[in-house]
């Protein structure tokens, strides 16, 4: 008897609400009507309130008088509908299963105490015609939103994130059509927020290792390369964001010190890092190709490479897109042919470091070019199996190169 109570009260209520909200209509109806029938008899038929009375009536017809009914019974309960239950409540997770029907999704909102009223929901939705609009799935709810917000958010499911991994040592183009292809976000979308390079525009905060790149250039060499776990809804700067913050996270504060006390700026840093991150494949050797070319810009080879980095990567990203060698780093039969890239970029032409990175260094071969190994190499040669064979002089790397390259 009392499990029948409780379930069967809360419909007691509503019937006799609606019947209040009938008789309230019906009290009205009449009044109006009183008000009429004197305006009719104090200025004849052609009354503009006469006029006006006809309209209301016309609108007011058995075909929707239980909806101006229930209307106005929610008008009745405006606060229970529009004022959350608590403006300081958290998100919480809310789940929906498959074919669940909306007095069930009620029933369940209210015992979470995210509603006050499922009954009252329901109606909302009857109303609104939203009930067929929800979806199944997983949401955020939070008892700080009031119903119509509740309603809103259940026809959107929250998707299952899609996991991204971003390689190390790949141009922002390459990471654009690994996001496309991932089905995460358009390419071109990105690579346009990678170029603009201004965190202001793409409504992000101001990053402190962002604050010495140069004014105008892009995001390159910033997108730090990592597994991603990313909403299928989420925007080229939400992307942004999260490589921003990972950066941030992995660059501490002895790290940062240790590129002031460097003389250094960390986009400086970044730049050699890009480089690092294309010529190495061992971890043991990033410190030692970094320092290489550290020295070619500085004293100890200064008679010997004159200040020139002679980076092959570098005249690879100058050159672009290969479509007959189908990649974005594409190689020549001899060095000689980098001598004809006429670009900023070309190290080989230009001395000192390229105008930006690269491509996007990961952790390793950016502690690299903030800890260098501390050597008097200018010179390196691949041996073909990962690793590289390290030299002073110019002779000794001649020979080397002779000894390890066909």
């Amino acid at each position: 008897m009392y499990d029948f109570f409780v379930k069967t009260f809360p419909r007691f209520l509503l019937f006799i609400g609606v019947i209040a909200a009938l008789l309230a209509i019906g009290l009205v109806a009449r009044g109006w009507t009183q008000s009429q029938v004197v305006a009719y008899q104090q200025e004849g038929p052609d009354s503009g309130l006469v006029r006006h009375t006809s309209a209301v009536w016309k609108n007011l017809n058995p075909d929707n008088f239980e909806t101006q009914a229930l209307q106005f019974y929610m008008n009745m309960n405006h606060d229970a509908i529009y004022k959350p239950v608590d403006p300081n409540g958290e998100l919480v997770a809310f789940h929906v299963d498959l074919g669940e029907t909306g007095r069930s999704i009620s029933e369940r909102l209210q015992d979470m105490g995210l509603i006050r009223d499922a009954s009252l929901f329901r109606l909302y939705l009857r109303l609104n015609n939203l009930e067929q609009k929800l979806e199944a799935g997983d949401f955020e709810l939070s008892a700080a939103m009031n119903v119509p917000q509740i309603a809103e958010a259940l026809q959107q499911a929250r998707r299952e994130d899609i996991l991204v991994r971003i390689p190390e040592g790949k141009r922002a183009e390459e990471i654009a059509q690994a996001l496309e292809d991932a089905g995460v976000v358009d390419a071109a979308d990105f690579l346009a927020a990678v170029r603009t390079g201004d965190t202001a525009l793409l409504g992000l905060p101001d990053y402190p290792l962002l604050q010495d790149k140069p004014p105008g250039a892009s995001f390159e060499g910033y997108l730090f390369p990592d597994t991603y776990r990313i909403p299928v809804n989420a925007t080229p700067a939400d992307i942004l964001r999260q490589m921003f913050d990972n950066l941030e996270s992995k660059i501490d504060q002895k790290d940062r010190d240790a590129v002031a006390a460097g003389g250094r700026t960390f986009y400086q840093v970044l730049i050699l890092a890009s480089i690092v991150e294309r010529e190495a494949a061992r971890d043991d050797e990033r410190p030692l190709i970094a320092s290489t070319y550290l020295n070619r810009l500085g004293p100890t080879c200064e008679n010997e490479v004159f200040g020139y980095l002679a980076a092959d990567p570098t005249v690879q990203y100058a050159m672009g897109y290969d479509p007959e060698q189908q990649t974005w780093w594409p190689t020549v039969p001899d060095v000689e042919d980098y001598l004809k890239v006429n670009s900023p970029y070309n190290t080989y032409l230009y001395p000192g470091l390229p105008p930006g990175p690269i491509s996007n260094p990961g952790l390793a071969s950016i502690k690299a070019a903030i800890y260098p190994a501390q050597t008097t190499y200018c010179y390196f040669v691949a041996t073909g199996d990962g690793g590289h064979v390290f030299s002073e002089t110019g002779a000794e790397h001649l020979l080397n190169v002779q000894t390890n390259q066909p």
